[in-house]
């Protein structure tokens, strides 16, 4: 079930301007996922600003005040043939949770997908949290089960990269 609008709500798309409260709540949010965290104001600006950056961001600010946001990007299905989005993170600060903060952002990612015609938009929940894959699920978002995710990072990238 999809809550309603959420009064004094607004979500729109972040530039370069918003990077210092960006940088705020990535920071919380990799806390909250038991992550390093090497996000800087000045990573975040510097593409942001970018011209052909890779990400883009929604930020949430309720009555003024920043209190949720995505990072997402343009990807591509082979066999759809249209392109897609992929969900990188979603974050609502822990204070702001359960008001419908969180739907409003994914509403105008979904939003954003449609008026862009992606074919989906993907995103990956850790399994130990189930209050996040409950909530996409009562959206209607369902897991593909059919797919593992796999990471190639770290001393097995270079390895791989330089490898003969």
């Amino acid at each position: 079930m999809v809550k309603k609008e959420v009064p004094g709500l607004i979500v729109r798309m972040a530039t370069a301007d918003d990077a210092a409260v960006l940088n705020d709540m990535i920071a919380a949010f990799a806390a909250f996922e038991r992550l390093p965290n090497h996000s800087t104001v000045e990573t975040l600006r510097h593409e942001l600003g970018r011209p052909d950056r890779v990400i883009e961001t929604a930020i949430a600010f309720l009555d003024g005040v920043p209190v949720g946001m995505s990072v997402f990007f343009q990807t591509y299905s082979t066999f759809a043939a249209r392109r897609g989005m992929y969900l990188e993170d979603i974050y609502v600060k822990e204070e702001y949770r359960n008001r419908g903060i969180a739907t409003a952002v994914l509403k105008f990612i979904a939003r954003t997908a449609v008026e862009r015609d992606y074919a989906r938009v993907e995103f990956t929940v850790l399994l130990w949290n189930t209050v996040a894959i409950e909530f996409f699920e009562t959206l209607g978002a369902t897991p593909t089960s059919a797919w593992t995710t796999y990471r190639l990072s770290g001393e097995w990238l270079q390895r791989l990269a330089t490898t003969e």
